[in-house]
């Protein structure tokens, strides 16, 4: 049986990846931040351990023996990076050097390192392929840019198998309320007002969960060592367009919606070229209508999850 572990796999995106694993044994590893939360792994089979990638003598102990590594680990919110860049740059840069050298050291045959679109900085029009420069304008971005470089030295340098994924803005159930969509799905059913950065003019790809982690998956089995792969959506939409569909399924009003400052170096727009993912036979199932509504009532249905945070 094939084993898998999960780093960050008590997240977001971490613990559906872990939802979608059939036949393997899997080992999720997980600080349990703010973010994490060790209910999102109800009901899948897995051993958990409670620990920090940055922590060389634990993976020592959990890395070997794996056939698969796949790093969710991350600090990931950009405005928590404005406010303080620290910790972003100890998660997503030492971290991520720390867990692949102890995958280097015991031998594992494939490591997936999970990224974002954001290293790339903002794009008028088009869309970026995997050879665009890295032009990060966040600490958050430019933390994770520096892990994927870190990635990308270790597949060079030591010829470790490490293949890099970059996404655009994931959601689905389970999604920390920090983030846009439950941010605003769990003030809308409450009633109360809405943030909206600016003139709401931003632009976002938006990339359902499972259509991320069946990326994901799919570089595990046939990514090549050293490069990059993007995962793309199905809706590019302004911030204007979303809180208009978040409102609309949420039964309210533009009555609820508050502009606020726009946030410090905001990237106007994100767009990701799919097309190395999809000639290995990745296609997004999930359409945006489809995938909000089903979000939504998730959140209306699962109050007890989200009611305290």
């Amino acid at each position: 049986m094939t084993t898998i572990l999960v780093t960050g796999g008590a997240g977001f995106i971490g613990s559906h990846f872990v939802h979608g694993l059939r036949d393997a044994e899997v080992t999720v590893l997980d600080k349990l931040t703010y973010a994490g939360n060790r209910a999102n792994l109800d009901g899948v089979p897995h051993t958990f351990v409670h620990g920090d990638i940055c922590d060389p003598d634990l993976l020592r102990e959990v890395v070997p023996g794996h056939d698969l590594v796949v790093n969710f680990a991350a600090e990931s919110h950009v405005d928590r990076s404005i406010d303080g860049a620290a910790e972003f740059v100890r998660t997503n840069v030492l971290g991520t050097q720390t867990l692949l050298q102890a995958c280097l050291d015991a031998g594992v045959p494939k490591v997936v390192q999970v990224s974002t679109d954001e290293v790339y900085g903002s794009i008028e029009t088009g869309s970026w392929n995997e050879s665009a420069p890295l032009r990060p304008r966040s600490p958050y971005a430019a933390a994770k840019a520096g892990g994927d470089l870190i990635a990308r030295s270790y597949a060079i340098t030591y010829g470790l198998d490490v293949s890099i994924t970059r996404c655009g803005n994931n959601y689905g159930p389970r999604q920390y309320p920090e983030k846009i969509i439950p941010l605003f799905v769990t003030r809308l059913l409450r009633g109360e007002k809405v943030p909206l950065y600016g003139d709401g003019g931003n632009t976002r790809d938006w990339v359902h969960v499972e259509d991320h982690c069946a990326g994901i998956r799919l570089v595990a089995a046939q990514g090549l060592p050293g490069d990059v792969y993007h995962i793309a959506g199905t809706a590019e939409l302004t911030n204007n367009e979303l809180t208009g569909r978040l409102l609309e399924a949420c039964g309210r009003g533009w009555d609820l919606v508050e502009q606020v400052e726009d946030r410090k170096g905001h990237d106007r727009r994100y767009s990701l070229d799919d097309g190395r993912l999809r000639a290995l036979g990745y296609e997004p199932r999930v359409s945006f209508e489809q995938g909000l509504k089903e979000t939504v009532r998730w959140y209306a249905e699962h109050p007890d999850w989200w009611a305290g945070l």
